[in-house]
């Protein structure tokens, strides 16, 4: 069973991925974004950069992917092939800092990619607003973060929001993590448990 975390930058798809792995001895695939090459110059110069970002991550979240349907039992992932396409890629082209002519190409190879892997069995969304996103961000305190701009966010906040409201490839919990502290409140994390345990196996 494949169980895939999304969400914005900051929203704790990492932390939560890690805790479920934990609690449910699930295998864990993490994000390559400690030894991506592009990530910290992709922050510099956004339109210099957001092709090259974009190609790493979808070919690295493919390659993921075929190992996580290559095995059995459970997986958790943190982040999906989709949202390259569908949230970072769109926004760098409507924004202007990916041309149409990259974009094509860009979406041409990931819907080649697609039609090879199946969707996750259940899509987890970590819904959170700005000041949310903003306060994980600042706590982190990772370098190649601190150019980020505020409409940069918002901008991914929106096209995340229009995705999931037509998400139909598998099921899908939506969390809105912005009243609650899955961290540092053991109850909180309870409560997405009981969650995921409904969706997947029926159990309240």
């Amino acid at each position: 069973m494949h169980i895939a975390i999304v969400g914005n930058i900051g929203a704790g798809k990492t932390t939560l991925a890690t805790k479920l792995a934990h609690h449910f001895k699930w295998d864990l695939y993490l994000e390559a974004v400690e030894n991506n090459p592009y990530l910290k110059d992709f922050y510099e110069d956004m339109e210099r950069w957001a092709f090259h970002l974009q190609v790493y991550f979808l070919n690295s979240r493919f390659k993921q992917l075929q190992q996580i349907q290559a095995k059995s039992g459970h997986v958790i992932q943190d982040r999906t092939i989709y949202e390259d396409a569908y949230i970072f890629a769109s926004n760098l082209h409507q924004s202007g800092l990916m041309s149409t002519r990259d974009y094509d190409n860009y979406f041409s190879l990931f819907q080649s990619m697609i039609s090879m892997v199946q969707a996750p069995d259940l899509m987890i969304y970590l819904k959170a607003d700005l000041p949310k996103l903003i306060g994980q961000i600042e706590k982190r305190n990772r370098d190649y973060e601190n150019n980020l701009r505020l409409d940069y966010l918002r901008n991914l906040n929106e096209h995340y929001n229009t995705w999931i409201s037509t998400y139909n490839l598998g099921k899908l919990l939506v969390v809105d993590v912005n009243q609650i502290d899955f961290v540092a409140n053991p109850d909180d994390l309870g409560s997405i448990i009981e969650r995921i345990q409904s969706e997947l196996f029926g159990l309240f």
